[in-house]
């Protein structure tokens, strides 16, 4: 479903610090192993960690009767060296777990000296009265106040063990602390807590693998790295004067501060923006620039949790700790952003101008994306490199990081998204397509000009606007990078919206002696969805696809959806579906599919997300023969005209490592006029685990890519059987392929199987089924044999470009003449078949349909 990412579709959410996910708490470090003790509750032990331990557990934050206004976690640092922390997580999980238990997850940042204290904030309740101190990280995991277990963790990817003996064997668990009656925990458990006590270890951090030895209950008392605790007000610098660095200094000429770990004193600036959402803060810039282009003259300074108190327009003297913050953990390939944390500051005067903005169009943004290394096949590491801000783009938006930039008249090539964020381009003539957007064509080619706007209040005031919408005048704001999309602006001042008036397409009726494929992911449709999402679904087929004759859909989900209840069968979400299109004036679809293994087809964790067939039975009959299920492998059988699949519907080679964790392709055989139509509905692995195109590796690297080509090159050898057995066979395959035309994976299917990628046949700016980051371009298509006599191919724009979505993705039909098996029979009938087209269309527009 995900392209580049991110992400992967139907993956963990990857945490984002301004936009926080709900998982359990537990917290990752350099593993030491835990081994199980006890036949009852079984608990986890280790050898006790010589560095980082959970000195403090707090779950009545907000509650009735608490003081603290939030939950929090606080380490502490028992060793005599400084830990790193990058790439590490807290993560908890409720006291007495169930198999649906999921560990909730806060990545963590920065480093812990040795005897100081790091402080995770996690979520704020509804009363309370006394706010943390500032946090090191922010996070928004809500404990339970008596009992649960929080656990420091390697890594940032959610534990999976629900019982002690299994976190026991995970070794990534560094330090675990179960408190209450919590069943997984480190000897006995450490007391049950209530809404005005905390867990806490001594001052000397002793750690003997028993919660019940190491933590007595108190109250709460919160320390942060700057060593304050609750109501200790941050000390103001010692006299009102600029020190001796500039931000110029601290940003530096590359991607990484020369300053990073070191506290900065006095840091002068004027405040830009002021951000209150998660990650709050606000940003400074220098009004005394210096002459060099490569170095910033703005940056972020982080105030976690707490609200800065600052305004606009204010001239500041900010002293704090210089970080290089990765979004998504350094793991993720993303580039870090230079920021100020811990930070205490003066306000010198208010109501000062702010620099002028720069503006980023089409004659300031360079054409080349980003360095390119020396070798084709190698890749370069810009964190490595000086930066070149008139040469490319992604080093221009790092020079201007943190500073006042601006837009002007940006049309919109990314539809408004649910958490307010919506993409422009600065080049609007650079790659469009035929209905407003950019088109990404290449992986030579990202597109530089594509720029994410969101409103600084966290994006809830950015209007919703659909591709070909524009944001009319003056956008402006500071330059801001997070892991969902790298740079963006963080608009303190928004464009008037501007109608673009784009409409959601349909595509003509099939003729009479047309067979019309449709492929069209529904996006997680399970059983248990809401009546809207099978009535939308149903009118877009009906209305926008013009009730094609067969359809291949990707990710239909089980009867219960994303429920882990063991469920398998798809029969209710399936017959929800045909009945709303019946409602919906269409025809009684039939519909074929093979229930997976629970949790083995990937997607969403207990949808068990599938291929499916719909067909319509008064145009087209389906051979059922049976034996085909989760692990049989469909094979060819006979050769011409008696060409036929062992088992229909049937899966491709569905025990290959190639489809470990990922959709099998679905084979049918079908009847139309008759002639013999394979039909292949494919939903290939997704593109999770990706490097983002903003990557600082370049090219991004695409780990994912390997098991699509394998998985190509398995459709592409069943494609060559059928061809084999009959050289004028109708083969169809259709589907997201998560992957773009000039991939490896789809040119697999295209070279070796022989096929013709209908996409290719479309003009270039029409070649796009789904819009990520700004980019019109190509997961889902359609793929015909030779033997096709021939074949019209329409991508239906209903959902991609639309801030309204039934899905992310949009469908598509071919309509096509399948071959007789003999070609100049083929060539006759056709002539014949397009008369009859013309009658049988008479004879509709004389009787009104």
């Amino acid at each position: 479903m995900s392209p580049s990412l991110l992400t992967a579709p139907g993956g963990i959410p990857v945490f984002r610090r301004r936009r926080p996910l709900s998982y359990a708490v537990l917290l990752t470090l350099p593993a030491t192993g835990l081994a199980a003790a006890g036949p009852a509750a079984t608990t986890a032990n280790a050898a006790p960690s010589p560095d980082v331990v959970i000195s403090e557990v707090y779950g009545g934050g907000g509650n009735s009767g608490a003081t603290l206004t939030r939950d929090f976690i606080e380490l502490g640092n028992r060793g005599s060296t400084a830990t790193d922390l990058t790439g590490w997580s807290v993560q908890y999980l409720p006291g007495s777990p169930s198999a649906s238990s999921r560990w909730q997850v806060t990545p963590l940042d920065g480093s812990v000296q040795p005897g100081a204290r790091h402080l995770v904030a996690e979520a704020r309740g509804a009363g309370g009265t006394t706010e943390l101190p500032t946090p090191d990280d922010d996070g928004a995991i809500t404990m339970a106040a008596a009992s649960g277990t929080v656990a420091l963790v390697t890594g940032t990817t959610p534990l999976t063990c629900l019982t002690l003996a299994d976190c026991a064997a995970d070794p990534a668990v560094h330090d675990l602390v179960g408190y209450g009656t919590a069943t997984v925990r480190e000897g006995n458990a450490a007391p049950r807590l209530d809404n005005t006590t905390s867990a806490a270890r001594a001052a000397t951090l002793t750690d003997t693998d028993d919660n019940a030895a190491d933590f007595t209950a108190g109250a709460p008392t919160p320390v942060n790295s700057a060593g304050q605790g609750t109501g200790e007000e941050p000390e103001e610098p010692e006299e009102p004067v600029p020190g001796e660095l500039r931000i110029s200094d601290v940003q530096g000429s590359g991607r990484l501060s020369l300053y990073a770990g070191s506290v900065v004193e006095r840091i002068p600036g004027v405040v830009t923006g002021v951000r209150t959402a998660s990650p709050a803060g606000f940003w400074i810039q220098d009004p005394a620039p210096d002459a060099d282009p490569a170095t910033s003259e703005g940056v972020f300074v982080y105030t976690g949790s707490t609200t800065p108190t600052v305004a606009v327009g204010d001239s500041v003297l900010v002293t704090g700790t210089v970080s290089e913050y990765y979004p998504g953990g350094r793991g993720s390939g993303t580039q870090s952003m230079t920021e100020l944390t811990s930070p205490r500051w003066t306000v010198l005067s208010s109501g000062n101008p702010l620099p002028a903005p720069v503006t980023l169009d089409a004659a300031s943004v360079p054409d080349a994306y980003a360095p390119a290394p020396a070798e084709a096949g190698s890749t370069v590491n810009l964190e490595t490199l000086p930066l070149e801000p008139s040469t490319y783009a992604l080093d221009l938006y790092e020079s201007l990081e943190g500073s006042l930039v601006q837009l002007v008249d940006a049309p919109v090539v990314g539809p408004t998204s649910e958490y307010g964020e919506v993409w422009v381009t600065v080049e609007p003539e650079t790659n469009p397509t035929a209905r407003g957007g950019t088109l990404y064509a290449s992986y030579d080619d990202p597109n530089p000009g594509r720029m994410r706007v969101e409103s600084v209040d966290g994006g809830r005031s950015t209007p919703v606007l659909n591709v070909g919408d524009a944001l009319t005048g003056v956008t402006a704001g500071p330059l801001d990078y997070d892991n969902y999309g790298g740079y963006f602006v963080a608009a303190t001042t928004l464009g008037a919206p501007t109608d673009g008036g784009l409409v959601r397409e349909t595509t003509r009726e099939q003729e009479l002696t047309e067979l019309a494929v449709a492929s069209y992911n529904v996006e997680n449709l399970g059983g248990d969805e809401a009546q809207e999402a099978f009535d939308r679904h149903a009118a877009a087929i009906v209305d926008n696809l013009a009730a094609p004759d067969i359809l291949a859909l990707e990710e239909i989900q089980d009867d219960d959806g994303a429920t882990n209840s063991g469920t398998t069968g798809a029969d209710l979400t399936l017959e929800r579906l045909v009945t709303a299109i019946e409602a919906a004036g269409g025809p009684s679809y039939e519909w074929r599919q093979i229930s997976p293994e629970n949790n083995a087809d990937g997607g969403e964790p207990g949808g068990n997300i599938r291929v499916a067939f719909l067909f319509n039975p008064e145009r087209v009959s389906f051979t059922d023969r049976p034996g085909g299920d989760a692990t049989t492998a469909v094979a060819v059988q006979g050769t011409g005209g008696d060409t036929r699949l062992s088992v229909s519907p049937g899966r491709i080679a569905p025990t290959e490592d190639a489809w470990s964790n990922s959709r099998k392709p679905l084979v049918g055989e079908f009847t139309f006029r008759g002639r013999t139509v394979f039909v292949i509905a494919v939903h290939f692995n997704s593109k999770g685990g990706d490097q983002p195109l903003y990557a600082h590796t370049q090219p991004p690297l695409r780990s994912s890519e390997e098991q699509r080509v394998a998985q190509a090159e398995l459709v592409a050898d069943f494609v060559a059987q059928l061809r084999q057995a009959d050289p004028l066979a109708n083969v169809v395959a259709a589907g997201d392929f998560n992957d773009y035309p000039f991939s490896p994976a789809v040119r697999t299917i295209t070279a070796d199987g022989g096929m013709e990628n209908l996409m290719d046949t479309l003009p270039e700016q029409e070649r796009y089924s789904y819009v990520y980051q700004g980019n019109s371009q190509t997961l889902d298509q359609v793929l015909v044999s030779p033997g096709v006599v021939s074949a019209e191919y329409d991508v239906v724009h209903i959902n991609a470009e639309f801030a309204d979505q039934a899905s992310d993705h949009d469908p598509q039909v071919a309509r096509i003449r399948p071959s007789t098996g003999d070609a100049r029979w083929d060539r006759i009938l056709t002539h014949v078949e397009q008369v009859m087209d013309r009658v049988a269309r008479k004879l509709r527009e004389r009787h009104g349909g």
